[in-house]
């Protein structure tokens, strides 16, 4: 006597879902790959945003922007380097590495900018075209 509920898949059945997902992967992967770099641009462009708004406020806070010897860590730990700031406070946590895992540039003056932020892109080459394109403040 055979019981109904313990039947396993039949080799057809596993070879119909095998092919099920490979046409699915080769549809949705391509698309898929594609936007890696895409991405990384849009990460790139959000921590510029976010550190241009602590400057900002450091700029609000200090009558000044940081200068270039002070850089961005200005904005994480009190400088020591003249100017001082009067009334310094911490406007980030942790300064962010770009989405290539280099860290990001600052300008002061900038040249498109008060001020500019900026990343290399994937190469951390100045120029370049798509994955390697700068990316910056002055493309918020």
């Amino acid at each position: 006597m055979r019981k109904s509920g313990n039947r396993g898949f039949t080799l057809v059945e596993v070879m119909v879902v095998v092919v099920i997902l490979a046409v699915l992967a080769a549809l949705i992967v391509p698309r898929v790959v594609g936007r890696t770099d895409e991405a990384r641009a849009v990460a790139a462009k959000q921590d510029i945003a976010a550190i241009m708004q602590s400057l900002k406020l450091y700029r609000i806070d200090n009558s000044r922007y940081p200068t270039n010897d002070q850089g961005l860590e200005a904005l994480v730990s009190r400088p020591t380097q003249e100017p001082l700031p009067g009334n310094w406070k911490s406007y980030l946590d942790k300064l962010p590495k770009d989405p290539w895992g280099r860290t990001y540039r600052y300008l002061n003056p900038g040249v498109h900018g008060d001020v500019d932020v900026f990343s290399y892109g994937a190469d951390g080459e100045p120029g370049g075209t798509e994955a390697d394109s700068d990316i910056g403040s002055w493309d918020l």
